[in-house]
């Protein structure tokens, strides 16, 4: 009879629950060969990032900020485009403190994929309503940029979409552009 403490397995066998990590060696040459940007690509996001709090405060003021006690439109994009613009100018300050950054690469095409699709989304949504766009942002996503199986990002577009239309549109009454 085998008792609860006793090892089951015999003298061969590996724990399955035991995980090789890297060696601090191989840990530091993996760090080592990591492509590295210096201080003038932090610069060229702080600008980027700065830019894109500008042009974001410019809307949110022309929608109107209100006041405190009854916000506008505007208010809680203006409040994040201060955000981004703060963000910015610490990042030209501290641009050559930084250095645990990653170099624009072939990847870094990913995340203009997935800024182009959101653009195309923007578009789309007052033209076509949000179900398909929805659902062609995030099986797209799923699929391209996330590189799920075309069985599992058609079935989470399709219930991510209805879980949003069931929840926006027929719970919450929001007024979003939809065809149903």
């Amino acid at each position: 009879m085998i008792s609860r403490n006793s090892n089951v397995s015999g003298p061969g066998d590996k724990d399955p629950f035991h995980v090789d990590l890297p060696s601090e060696e191989a840990s530091a040459l993996w760090e080592h060969d990591k492509p590295t940007a210096g201080p003038m690509a932090n610069v060229f996001s702080a600008v980027l990032v700065g830019a894109i709090g500008l042009s974001c405060m410019t809307g949110a003021l022309a929608l109107g900020l209100g006041t405190p006690a009854e916000p506008g439109s505007g208010m809680w994009p203006f409040i994040l485009s201060v955000v981004l613009i703060s963000l910015s100018v610490a990042l030209a300050l501290f641009a050559r403190r930084i250095i645990d950054v990653e170099k624009f690469s072939s990847s870094s095409w990913a995340v203009l994929a997935g800024t182009a699709g959101l653009v195309c989304f923007v578009f789309l949504l007052p033209v076509i309503g949000f179900e398909i766009p929805s659902l062609v942002l995030t099986f797209v996503w799923l699929r391209f940029l996330g590189k799920e199986t075309w069985r599992m990002s058609s079935l989470l577009s399709f219930t991510i979409v209805a879980a949003f239309y069931i929840i926006f549109v027929l719970l919450l009454g929001v007024p979003l552009p939809h065809l149903f």
